[in-house]
Parts: C-alpha cells; sequence; structure tokens
C-alpha cells in the first residue's frame, strides 16, 4: 500500500476545517479507543497493546498539529483555536494516565508472550502509568489531574507571551556603523528620521555582533531579555510552585528527580553532579576568555569594568578578526540563504543516502516549502521548511512534528521553524540550519516503527540534541562548505578562511559552554528548589557560573522559553554534546564518508525510541561513549 502525506488546506478560510476535520477527529479517535479498551471485553496482551498504540497515534496526530499550528499559524485565530486543541490533547493524555479502570485492564495482561518491542511498549506503559500517580487515591488522583492540567495552561501562556513578545528599539542611522551593508539597505529610516530594530534574531544578532555603537548593542540586548515580562514572572512562578507539588504528591523529593528517572541521566542528583563536573572543567578557560574580551574592551573604553551579553559577540568577532584574520563580515558573504539550504540538504542527504526533492503543495504561509524524502527512490516522508521571521511566529529554532510516522499507517512529517535572514546569513545560523536539519532526518529516518511509542525523535530527551549537535560538525568542515558556500560571483570559500574560522572558533570555547553551564543550573535550580524571587536566583546563578556581567534591569527567567518545554532539562545540550563529540570519533576525520554515514543513520536514527540510547551509541560505537572527545575538544583553546 502506498502511503499518502497530510494534505493541507489550499484555502486560507479552509483552517478551522482542517482543525476539525485533523486534529479534533484525531482527538476523539483516541478516546474511541481507550473507551473500546473498557468495555470489558476480555483481550490478550497482543489485543490490549493494538488498541493502545492505535489511540497513542491518534492523540500524536492531534498533539502534533496542534502545537505547531499554535506556533506558526500567520492567522491569529487560527493560532488561538489551535491552542485549545493542544491543550485538550495534553488534558487528555492526563486522563488516560491517571485512568485507574485502563490501568487494570492494562495490568492484568501478561506480556510473555509478546515480542522484545512490544514487551518494551508493555513496560513504558506500566512505567507511564505509575509516573502518572494512576495508583494514587481518588482525591490524590483528582489532584494530579489538576496540577496536570493547569501546568499545560501556564506552558502555553508562558511559550505564546514569548512568542507574541517582541520588542523594539528605534535608533538614528549613524548609530548602525559597523553593520553589513545588506542590513543597512533593508533597514531605511522612517519618516521621522529613525530606523527601528526589533528583538527577532534577524536584527538582535548582527547588532550584537557589528554594531560599534555599545549603547545601541545595550538597548536591544536589554530589550530581548525583558521579552515577556512582567507578564511571565508570575505565569512562570505559578508553574515552578505546581510541578514541585506534582513531585512531592507522587513520592519524588523535587521536580528533577522526578523528570530525569526516564531520561539517560536517570536522576535529579546526577544533573548536579554533572553540573558541578563541568563547573570544574569550564572555569579557568572561561575566565581567560572573558579577560581577554575585557582587555580589548578596555582598548576601546577605558573605563569598562565588565563583559555584559550587549558586548560578548561584538568583542568576540573583533578578537577573531584582529588575532585570527577572521572577518565574520568577509565571512557571511559565501552564506546566502537560498545557496545554504540547499546545501545543507544536498550534504546530508549525501551523507545518509536521501534524496530531498522539492513538491507544490499548500502550506500555511506562502513562503513554506515542502520537499519529499526519498530513500532508493522510495517516499519516505515529507517535511516542511518554515525559516524566516514573521508576526505572530515562534521566535526560535526548532524542529515540530506535524504527522508522527508510523509503520505502514502513515508517512513522518516534519517541520523545520527558523528566523533566518532571507539574504547573507551569520555562519552561527549555518550551523544552526545543519543543527535543526538533524532533527528533522531523526524524525523522518526514525518515524517507521511499528509502535507510536517509539516513532521518530523517540529516544530519551536528554539525547536528541546528540544527533543534531553533532551534525553542526558539517558545518565547519572545508571540504563540505565548498560545495555550496559562495560568494556572489561563485567563487567557493577559500579552504585558507576555513581553517582560519576552526582556529578562532576554539577562542571563546570556554565561555561558551560556561554560559550554556549558567543556563543548566538556572533550569534545573529553579525546579529543584523553587525560589520567592526569580530575578534574585537568577543574579546568584549569574554570580557563581557567569562568564558574563548581567545587564541591570533584565530578566532572563521570562523570556527562556526552554523553561516550559524541557523544564529542569537544559542540562541536555550538554549532555548531548558530549556524546556528540564522542560520536564524531567514528568518521576519522572523513565526515562524508558513506559507509559510516549510512552506518550512523541506521544505528542511531533509524531504531527511534525503540532501544535505550545508551544502546544506540554503544551498538555505533561499539564501546560506551565517553568524556574523553569533549574534554580534548575543550582543551584546544
Amino acid at each position: 500500500m502506498t502511503l499518502e502525506p497530510l494534505q493541507l488546506p489550499a484555502d486560507a478560510d479552509a483552517w478551522p476545517d482542517f482543525l476539525t476535520t485533523v486534529v479534533d477527529a484525531a482527538l476523539d479517535e483516541a478516546r474511541a479507543h481507550v473507551a473500546t479498551l473498557k468495555d470489558g471485553t476480555p483481550r490478550s496482551a497482543a489485543q490490549v497493546l493494538e488498541l493502545w498504540n492505535a489511540s497513542d497515534a491518534a492523540l500524536g496526530q492531534a498533539s502534533a498539529a496542534a502545537h505547531l499550528l499554535a506556533e506558526v499559524h500567520p492567522d491569529a485565530e487560527v493560532r488561538t483555536a489551535a491552542e485549545e486543541r493542544a491543550q485538550a490533547a495534553e488534558d487528555f493524555a492526563t486522563e488516560r494516565g491517571l485512568d485507574r479502570e485502563l490501568w487494570e485492564a492494562f495490568a492484568a495482561t501478561d506480556p510473555s508472550g509478546l515480542d522484545a518491542d512490544a514487551r518494551r511498549v508493555h513496560a513504558h506503559v506500566l512505567r507511564d502509568f505509575r509516573r502518572s500517580g494512576v495508583d494514587r487515591s481518588p482525591q490524590e488522583r483528582e489532584t494530579l489531574r489538576t496540577l496536570a492540567q493547569r501546568c499545560t495552561e501556564l506552558g502555553l501562556e508562558f511559550a505564546r507571551n514569548i512568542r507574541e513578545g517582541a520588542r523594539s528599539i528605534r535608533v538614528r542611522p549613524e548609530q548602525l556603523a559597523g553593520l553589513p551593508a545588506d542590513f543597512l539597505e533593508s533597514h531605511p529610516a522612517d519618516d521621522e528620521g529613525l530606523v527601528t530594530l526589533t528583538t527577532e534574531y534577524p536584527d538582535l544578532i548582527p547588532v550584537r555582533t557589528y554594531a560599534r555603537d555599545a549603547h545601541v548593542r545595550r538597548a536591544l540586548t536589554s530589550e530581548y531579555l525583558r521579552i515577556a515580562s512582567p507578564v511571565n514572572a508570575p505565569v512562570l512562578a505559578e508553574l515552578l510552585r505546581l510541578r514541585d507539588e506534582r513531585a512531592h504528591l507522587l513520592g519524588y523529593p523535587d521536580w528533577p528527580t522526578y523528570d530525569a528517572e526516564v531520561k539517560m541521566i536517570g536522576s535529579g542528583a546526577a544533573i548536579a553532579d554533572f553540573i558541578e563536573r563541568l563547573d570544574a572543567l569550564t572555569v579557568e578557560a572561561a575566565r581567560r576568555d572573558v579577560a581577554v574580551l575585557l582587555e580589548r574592551f578596555r582598548a576601546d573604553d577605558p573605563s569598562a569594568s565588565a563583559v555584559t551579553p550587549a558586548d560578548s559577540l561584538y568583542y568576540d568577532q573583533v578578537i577573531r578578526r584582529e588575532q585570527y584574520d577572521v572577518d565574520a563580515q568577509e565571512v557571511r558573504r559565501y552564506f546566502r540563504y537560498a545557496q545554504v539550504r540547499d546545501g545543507v540538504m544536498s550534504t546530508i542527504g549525501r551523507l545518509l543516502g536521501l534524496t530531498f526533492e522539492r513538491v507544490d503543495v499548500p502550506a500555511w504561509h506562502e513562503s513554506v516549502e515542502a520537499y519529499d524524502v526519498r530513500s532508493e527512490g522510495e517516499r519516505i516522508g515529507r517535511f516542511y521548511l518554515d525559516m524566516h521571521p514573521r508576526a505572530g511566529k515562534f521566535n526560535h529554532a526548532a524542529q515540530f512534528s506535524l504527522v508522527p510516522g508510523l509503520a505502514g499507517v502513515r508517512l513522518p512529517e516534519g517541520v523545520l521553524v527558523c528566523n533566518f535572514p532571507t539574504g547573507t546569513m551569520e555562519h552561527d545560523d549555518v550551523c544552526t540550519f545543519f543543527h535543526e536539519f538533524g532533527h528533522l532526518v531523526h524524525e523522518i529516518v526514525g518515524g517507521h516503527q511499528r509502535w507510536a511509542e517509539f516513532s521518530g525523535v523517540a529516544t530519551e530527551w536528554d539525547f536528541v540534541e546528540a544527533p543534531s549537535q553533532l551534525l553542526e560538525e558539517w558545518a565547519w568542515d572545508a571540504g563540505v562548505l565548498r560545495t555550496f558556500a559562495t560568494d556572489e560571483s561563485g567563487e567557493p570559500i577559500p579552504e585558507a578562511l576555513v581553517e582560519r574560522m576552526r582556529a578562532a572558533d576554539a577562542f571563546g570555547r570556554g565561555s561558551w559552554t560556561r554560559r550554556q553551564l549558567n543556563f543548566t543550573a538556572l533550569s534545573y535550580g529553579l525546579h529543584a528548589d523553587p525560589p520567592a524571587d526569580l530575578d534574585a536566583f537568577t543574579a546568584q546563578v549569574d554570580a557563581r557560573f557567569g562568564p558574563f556581567a548581567p545587564l541591570p534591569d533584565t530578566h532572563q527567567t521570562t523570556g527562556f522559553g526552554h523553561l516550559d518545554g524541557y523544564g529542569s532539562g537544559y542540562y541536555t545540550y550538554l549532555w548531548s554534546l558530549v556524546i556528540a563529540k564522542d560520536l564524531l570519533t567514528a568518521f576519522g576525520g572523513d565526515l562524508m564518508n558513506p559507509e559510516v554515514g549510512r552506518r550512523y543513520r541506521e544505528a542511531i536514527l533509524a531504531p527511534g525510541g525503540s532501544r535505550d540510547a545508551a544502546d544506540l551509541v554503544t551498538g555505533f560505537l561499539g564501546r560506551p561513549h565517553t568524556f574523553d572527545a569533549f574534554t580534548s575538544w575543550l582543551a584546544a583553546t
């Protein structure tokens, strides 16, 4: 049977009907399967699992489409309607997990006759029932249901306030000295002779990187660090408090301990230990990096006493230009969006044995592109690229599922949501493109499991970043870059420039890792013991981990979107980076080795969540992962 991708509306007015016929219908289907499971009919473990899987698949479809459209649809009314559906899907998942009658029907089955994958599903479902609190008293279950539903509401509100909270400043044209010519051309003065700069990435990153006027850098960075303030402060405070209450009611000492139980890391205490280990590894390297930045800052401004986030990117590129002969504005000439898009897809396609074919199908916005993914000529999935900023759209970079794949039932479909400029890009943007595309191919290649529980990017959540962080390495390979990084005359980026870029990249590695550690400690600490004063706790984290001095009257937590989706798990990025550096060793310096690339596809991506992440890594490397490659990378500064 040939599977067809989901058809999206061609008419802008048809989206409300789409929410009804796709999202609502899927949620109704999920409920119907649960009702069947509870109808009293005697069933084998295999029969129970099949019904559960059908419910899981339907719920996954409803949730995926609703969450995506709530973040990207250009019509605010459709976004609101999609957000309501996302809430309904999360609420049903909560109800299902606390349904004692359903749990009893499931627990009564004997899994001994099932195959290994089915037994794994059976064990995971029983584990998740326990973690929901299904075995608690009726009063406790009702409290847990109320808490979970309220947490979902708060999470959606927190994300919405960030998504819709873009801020701006207005400056005189002469204050933009240092910005690239294409940036200046795209930012003309208004009737009052002023230029508007927003906190969206295509404005924020160039200004922080190139603007010579420290006041402009500081003003825009400060506005960015005030996104969703003050509205998100009480939202986050309540969310943290309710997560903590849920954890205690379920018998855990804190939220990180509850959350980490099903992650690779295993426990909240292990997160704290991981933070301490990275603290020891990064403190001196970060101090050296910041000292170099401050010395150069003082050459421009003798009164400078500290490096803030408003200064760090600017002086980082100054150091790279002056000490490593890497001019960021020279580098960006070679990275134009269309060429980067095609180059990333071509590179990953060749590496993994995939082809990407542009298809002309409807989407939610005219700028969105669609591609079919083929392996040996067979279509195995579809993805959409929603890559440029617009009002009301998700304002970071992420991969969303549109259709969770299921073997023999439906093709996996993913969506890359970014906020890149339409013209010239920074090299950091190129790294981000490779990173997010890594999530996308994981969604597609891993989206062919029999069990919905394991399909797509379904590994432990603290492993999902490792495959994407690995693919960032391809953005630093001279041979890879020369296949698509060309200037307007068609000349490829010089190999010598790429080598200097690689040398310059070693500078600031300590401070960059330390900054990630700051976010990690903030994410963990806010959940381990929710503070009464969010800003005061943030100041404590900044005082210990830095590496940069905070800007006054800013509020890191209100715009820290990962505190919703990742919760206490921001450590995932550094944890996965340790693994990614180890995975890289398998390529032996030849990033385009097709044999290793195909083995990586089959060993790491294709299994989805059907095996533990540690086993996937061991199977690919031939040994358990270690810290060695990460430690060597960090020391090469």
